[in-house]
């Protein structure tokens, strides 16, 4: 679905309660087979793994870490996009450790178990935070991480966490797959979607306007994470997050929201990105949406440039 030089790969991971599950893992050779030598991630393997409501459908993203010299791979978790079944509930998960078989399915079929192939870990929102917390659990699996406004800290911050925790852990006892309320108004898909005022197609079964369905079972694994974060881990790699300059989070819609973080708040998350590492560096990029690689243009050039500067630094080499 993404054109020529992308393949996908099925990785089966058993079955539960609402029948298989997979992970689909995504690879993408350019049609001229050619590979650099000198770039900027020359000898490394990139493995990208979405956000929360989303997918992979980036293509620019993959030609870009391709030109900087590495193999490109992206993962659909189970109950994402490639990977979701009739009849699952979207996205659901209890516990986001359990991506590690998800994670380890793809490092396999990757190849990644042959020694001398560096691996960059790249996550977005919630994928940023379910590879921050692997990584953390496997030291030295992973050279680099690159984290596109990693989903590290709750909204209304710690203190609201520590608050909201105990009745939603009650809420997942009870009923855990309870339909909370909706906090996704459709704005955060306006500024992307090419039909409204962003530059992107995708599609709307495996995104939708308004997000998923939260579950209080989902909120919970998520909410044990952003304590795990909070009482700091050690990923054991050098750490890029790249994030807006600034977050615009109201009810009502702001041309301000087509040029800042609607999800997040930048600041807060900026703060949370250097307890992961002893080696961190934070880009905040002016004009950048949530996710920074579907903001404009001219967006994207700056997060693109940011990398390729971090990389000539902290990238890891192929041994010779």
């Amino acid at each position: 679905m993404l054109g020529a030089g992308f393949e996908q790969h099925t990785l089966p991971l058993g079955t539960d309660a609402e029948g298989e599950v997979v992970a689909t893992l995504v690879r993408y050779r350019p049609p001229w087979r050619l590979r650099l030598t000198r770039g900027a991630a020359s000898g490394a393997d990139v493995l990208y793994v979405h956000g929360w409501s989303d997918y992979f459908f980036n293509r620019e993203l993959a030609e870009y870490w391709s030109n900087a010299g590495a193999r490109f791979f992206a993962l659909d978790l189970r109950k994402y996009g490639r990977s979701l079944r009739p009849g699952q509930t979207p996205g659901f998960i209890t516990d986001l450790a359990e991506y590690d078989a998800d994670i380890e399915a793809a490092l396999a079929a990757m190849g990644q178990g042959a020694p001398g192939r560096p691996l960059i870990l790249l996550g977005h929102s919630t994928g940023g935070l379910v590879l921050s917390l692997w990584a953390a659990r496997n030291p030295g699996r992973a050279s680099a991480l690159v984290l596109n406004s990693p989903w590290l800290e709750f909204q209304a911050s710690r203190l609201g966490r520590e608050a909201l925790a105990p009745v939603i852990g009650w809420g997942a006892k009870v009923n855990p797959l309870a339909t909370l309320p909706s906090v996704d108004l459709g704005f955060y898909n306006r500024t992307v979607s090419k039909e409204l005022d962003g530059e992107w197609e995708f599609n709307p079964d495996w995104r939708p306007v308004r997000g998923f369905m939260v579950h209080p079972a989902w909120l919970r694994a998520v909410l044990a994470g952003h304590a795990t974060v909070a009482a700091r881990i050690d990923v054991g790699a050098p750490v890029l997050t790249l994030l807006s300059k600034r977050s615009t989070l109201q009810a009502r819609w702001d041309p301000a929201m087509a040029s800042s973080d609607i999800v997040l708040v930048v600041d807060e998350v900026a703060e949370r990105t250097l307890r992961l590492s002893q080696v961190g560096a934070v880009a905040r990029i002016d004009g950048a949406l949530h996710d920074v690689f579907l903001s404009r243009g001219p967006v994207r050039a700056a997060a693109y440039a940011a990398i390729t500067e971090w990389l000539h630094g902290y990238a890891p080499r192929r041994p010779r």
